[in-house]
């Protein structure tokens, strides 16, 4: 058996874990972004369309930061119209807009499973 330092075998080790974090965090970044998009494609297959530009407007937008990965889907141009849809709300003299959940049923079929997953990659090393 060859004699190696402390030195080395410390390098050797970082090392190892670097790939091992490497891999893994590209492994994650890539089932995260698999989630929003069949996300974002149930949403738009779940909104309400009376001509259709409401569904369309929705939108991914990625915050990326230090052990940190996120995806929010949004609409781009109803942005404000989202909540009302999505919980509907009251009507100016009485009454109740019914509510079309389209946002929240997406979300919850596809990322549902989505926390054990990321486990089965992180223990398979990506």
């Amino acid at each position: 058996m060859p004699n190696i330092s402390i030195d080395q075998l410390a390098n050797e080790i970082t090392n190892a874990f670097r790939e091992y974090t490497e891999d893994v965090t590209k492994a994650i970044e890539k089932k995260v972004d698999e989630t929003a998009k069949e996300v974002l494609k149930e949403t738009k297959v779940l909104a309400p369309k009376r001509t259709g530009e409401y569904a369309r407007s929705f939108k991914i937008t990625k915050e990326d930061g230090y052990g940190v990965t996120k995806r929010i889907i949004w609409n781009k141009k109803h942005y404000r119209r989202v909540h009302l849809l999505e919980f509907g709300h009251a009507k100016v003299n009485g009454g109740r807009v019914p509510a079309y959940p389209h946002l929240r049923p997406a979300y919850d079929k596809h990322a549902a499973n989505l926390d054990d997953e990321i486990k089965e990659i992180i223990r398979n090393g990506g």
